[in-house]
């Protein structure tokens, strides 16, 4: 609250200078480390559940969507504005927050469009009913229009998601174009003020036409910086169903990310549990939707698909590939093109 009450009122170029940190009751020349202390506290305190500014996505203790009920605190907009130019003043500055937010928030930073399979990451649960619509028929089954239902406090209201979209069924041939409605209204349109705060903020200090050469996976990293991916401790907190740890695909598949860059392992930790976050206890402590769920490697059908993850579940589904060749030029190009993801392939 201090930072808050200090820095709201300066303007965007006043930020943009060189930031001097001191704490009450502490000395110190503020060299570097003060101010990292500094972000550091920033980040933990922007998801303090008092503030009601962010919510946890989809049961993950570490990824963070912007609250729908925001406004139960009233200075939520200009909360999400302070926060926005924070995380701006850390990019322009090369510092890296400790701070990981799901991929449609990364999205709405780079002004892209959110997709469905964007939405696993949100609220899986839901995201599995939308894929099993879009996979069978709704004929006789589901009575449903364009429209969605907001909470406002206990009071619920119906919004149309297109104009007249009350008075329009949802069929099979029209059902695509529901999913990905209903996906942008809870992705970026229930919390649309709260995203444009966010962005008038953070712009302050990178424009968009300068942030908009990243894709979302390289946000991420440029905010939170290159983890330190031990994978000799990921394997040891694997876990495989219809694959033994002999197997000679999982042999193939260790062989191969123990051979990834340091990029790319952040790559392929992002592509299997949504961030590149590493637990403080390592991997043993990695969060799935339903508490502590450790990483697992699943046979999936299909020799020739590209490996898919589930994000919610820290779980990779790795086809019985014939050759190691197949299995690393197939899982590399999984995780290199996992921001448009797979789940509909």
């Amino acid at each position: 609250m201090d930072s808050y009450h200090q820095l709201r009122m300066r303007s965007g170029d006043e930020m943009r200078g060189k930031l001097s940190i001191s704490f009450v009751g502490e000395e110190g020349m503020d060299a570097g480390g003060v101010a990292r202390e500094w972000f550091k506290i920033l980040a933990c305190e922007m998801f303090n559940p008092n503030y009601a500014l962010f919510a946890q996505a989809g049961g993950k203790a570490c990824t963070f969507h912007p609250n729908k009920m925001s406004a139960v605190n009233s200075d939520h907009l200009s909360f999400f504005h302070f926060i926005g130019r924070i995380v701006g003043k850390a990019v322009f500055d090369g510092q890296h927050l400790k701070a990981y937010f799901t991929r449609s928030f990364y999205k709405h930073m780079l002004r892209k469009r959110v997709n469905t399979v964007d939405m696993e990451a949100l609220d899986p649960d839901y995201f599995g009913n939308l894929k099993w619509m879009l996979e069978n028929s709704l004929e006789g089954i589901l009575e449903l229009t364009f429209t969605a239902e907001n909470d406002d406090f206990g009071r619920v209201r119906t919004v149309d998601l297109k104009p007249n979209g009350s008075n329009i069924k949802v069929t099979d041939e029209n059902k695509g174009e529901y999913v990905q409605l209903i996906c942008e209204h809870k992705m970026t349109t229930s919390v649309n003020a709260q995203i444009e705060a966010f962005l008038g903020g953070f712009y302050e200090l990178v424009p968009d036409t300068l942030i908009c050469l990243f894709d979302d996976k390289e946000l991420e990293l440029l905010i939170s910086g290159l983890p330190e991916i031990e994978m000799d401790d990921l394997r040891r907190n694997t876990d495989y169903h219809n694959y033994a740890e002999t197997s000679p695909q999982i042999q193939w598949f260790w062989k191969t990310v123990s051979e990834f860059i340091k990029e790319e392992k952040a790559w392929f930790l992002q592509f299997v549990t949504g961030t590149s976050q590493v637990p403080l206890e390592g991997f043993k402590g990695l969060i799935g939707m339903r508490g502590p769920q450790k990483f697992s490697i699943h046979r999936a059908e299909g020799g020739d698909r590209l490996p898919t993850a589930h994000t919610c579940f820290n779980q990779l589904d790795l086809p019985e590939y014939g050759s190691e060749e197949q299995l690393k030029q197939k899982l590399i190009q999984a995780v290199n093109e996992a921001h448009e993801g797979f789940g509909f392939v």
